[in-house]
């Protein structure tokens, strides 16, 4: 994090408010890394500087992170990998807080994958009933034919990988490029592992590729392998896109 001014710092902290910080700071009562600082202007980065106030040590407010990445195909979605693969962790640099993935892409799949250290809006993201949109393009092995489509734009009956089936959610799906092996573009307001590939396996068909190009109100527009951070503005629209009202598509076990 960028280093910001005390007075800030203090307040953000909640010791006081800003005009008492720089009450404090200009009667010598804040010292940063054990120096005494008298003028407002000084500056202090509250991850890595040690700022007392009145002798005692700031702990700081807890700054939430919010980062959107480009996952690369090969990269595992966690923390650590017990195969000793590459993980989406090894692609942040440069952030001294500790972050999390956001749900998941497999390890074959690409695009916007959201990492952040706010757990209650990862927990809301998450589940099923927030009904965020995501949208990936899909290359798929073969044409299939528009009964095959119509019946995955209904809902279609899936395995989860551990013994249940359930019935997927309705799907937008259009065509983006035509060919042997053509093009979809896919929205989806579930998040199950593996769900497109299992809803083309499901109508006889491989998929091929999968990139994630959207998530509720986000865009991918970093390269591959890179990241930023959302603005304030971004997280707004993502907090009110997971607190919408549910729209009726009943989940039933097959």
């Amino acid at each position: 994090m960028s280093a910001e001014r005390l007075q800030k710092i203090i307040a953000a902290a909640g010791i006081a408010s800003r005009r008492k910080a720089e009450e404090l700071i200009a009667a010598g009562r804040v010292q940063v890394n054990g120096q005494t600082f008298t003028e407002l202007g000084t500056k202090a980065d509250p991850e890595t500087d040690h700022i007392r106030v009145n002798g005692k040590l700031l702990l700081g407010e807890e700054r939430h992170v919010y980062l959107l990445l480009n996952k690369p195909k090969g990269y595992v979605t966690t923390v650590s990998d017990p195969e000793n693969r590459p993980t989406v962790m090894q692609l942040i640099h440069g952030i001294k807080t500790r972050v999390y993935p956001v749900g998941r892409l497999d390890y074959a799949s690409e695009g916007l994958l959201l990492l952040t250290n706010d757990g209650a809006l990862a927990n809301k993201l998450m589940k099923a009933a927030s009904q965020v949109p995501k949208t990936y393009v899909v290359k798929v092995a073969g044409t299939p034919s528009a009964e095959a489509l119509e019946k995955l734009r209904g809902g279609v009956s899936i395995s989860t990988g551990d013994g249940r089936r359930v019935r997927t959610a309705p799907a937008t799906i259009r065509i983006v490029k035509e060919g042997s092996n053509p093009w979809y573009e896919i929205t989806l307001i579930e998040g199950r592992n593996r769900e497109i590939r299992r809803m083309f396996e499901k109508v006889g068909h491989h998929v091929e590729k999968i990139k994630r190009v959207r998530y509720g109100p986000l865009m991918l527009d970093v390269p591959p392998g890179e990241f930023r951070q959302l603005t304030d503005r971004e997280v707004d629209r993502l907090r009110t896109s997971c607190n919408k009202p549910m729209v009726s598509t009943k989940q039933s076990v097959a």
